[in-house]
């Protein structure tokens, strides 16, 4: 029997302080969910992911997001209880039995049951298929993980976390090739790229991979530690990635895409690297104070203080 989920806690919930990373980034109802689960209250979570339906980023997002909450996986089970169907429930359960393990504190062999079971409640839908795809990512081999990105990109071609985890698992390998322009990383980027549709927020993806495979070059000691200083982001076929990804931003811009900021950082951090100081700034502005820590950390930064000083520098504030 599974233990009884914690008790509410007393008084208000916390708030998170102003400027600090938030998963949740600009999701106002994410947010209240949130705070609401925090306390208990996992209806007002089931209400939230009735409403986002289908909308599959959305939907994998916030499920994401309310899994990494200390009580989430407990909630869940709490709410499993009282509807023993419910697909959101054991996808939020799987999700946050997934976190659990990737911060050592549940089995991975439990960990991926849970993602079995929930995508057997739900065939259709990918959000199983990415908690699986995120153990994988750190628990498994190479076999798995592509057959579970496979499963993911079955159910919604352009998920966008799944090909942000594939582009990050990518660009590891071959760490002591050096600064390859024909690494794989960079081909797959280019090919879900040009794959997607024309609106897809897939084509910031080469300039993921750009920043993935620095992250893996730094942290070999082959790309200097100050990403500013590297070059990476300097030669030829950089520089058209980074033009073609502003062009489509330009066009495209997605307010409403939940994971748009990430882009946006990745982006940011981009050009900042790339010497435009003007497109920087008119990221900077779009982003607000929804910083990630991707890849403002890369290869060993403080992300905060790394973002501050390059929103900084880009506004004329500092």
């Amino acid at each position: 029997m599974s233990p009884p989920p914690p008790p509410p806690p007393l008084g208000r919930v916390r708030r998170r302080p102003a400027q600090v990373f938030d998963a949740a980034l600009d999701d106002v109802e994410l947010c209240a969910a949130r705070a609401a689960l925090a306390q208990g209250r996992w209806q007002v979570v089931r209400t939230l992911l009735t409403r986002t339906g289908d909308d599959w980023d959305r939907r994998d997002h916030r499920i994401a997001v309310l899994a990494r909450e200390p009580y989430c996986a407990a909630w869940a089970r709490d709410w499993l209880l009282a509807e023993p169907d419910s697909a959101d429930a054991a996808a939020l359960l799987a999700v946050a039995l997934v976190r659990h393990c990737l911060r050592g504190k549940e089995k991975p062999t439990r960990a991926r049951e849970a993602c079995r079971v929930a995508a057997a409640l739900a065939p259709g839908d990918p959000t199983p298929w990415l908690g699986l795809l995120m153990l994988e990512r750190r628990t498994g081999d190479d076999a798995g993980f592509v057959r579970a990105f496979e499963q993911v990109r079955a159910r919604h071609t352009d998920h966008h976390h799944a090909h942000h985890l594939m582009i990050a698992r990518l660009a590891e390998r071959r760490a002591d090739a050096g600064p390859d322009p024909l690494h794989e990383v960079y081909d797959f980027a280019a090919w879900a790229a040009e794959g997607a549709p024309a609106d897809s927020p897939l084509a910031v993806l080469p300039v993921v991979a750009h920043a993935e495979r620095y992250r893996v070059l730094a942290a070999a000691g082959v790309e200097p530690g100050d990403p500013v200083a590297s070059g990476h982001w300097a030669g030829r076929r950089a520089r058209q990635v980074l033009k073609a990804a502003f062009d489509w931003w330009l066009e495209w811009e997605h307010e409403g895409h939940p994971r748009r900021l990430v882009d946006l950082n990745f982006l940011a951090h981009a050009k900042v690297c790339e010497g435009r100081g003007a497109e920087a700034a008119a990221l900077f502005h779009r982003i607000g104070d929804h910083a990630t820590p991707e890849p403002w950390s890369y290869p060993d930064r403080d992300p905060l203080a790394a973002f501050r000083a390059a929103r900084d520098r880009a506004l004329g504030t500092g």
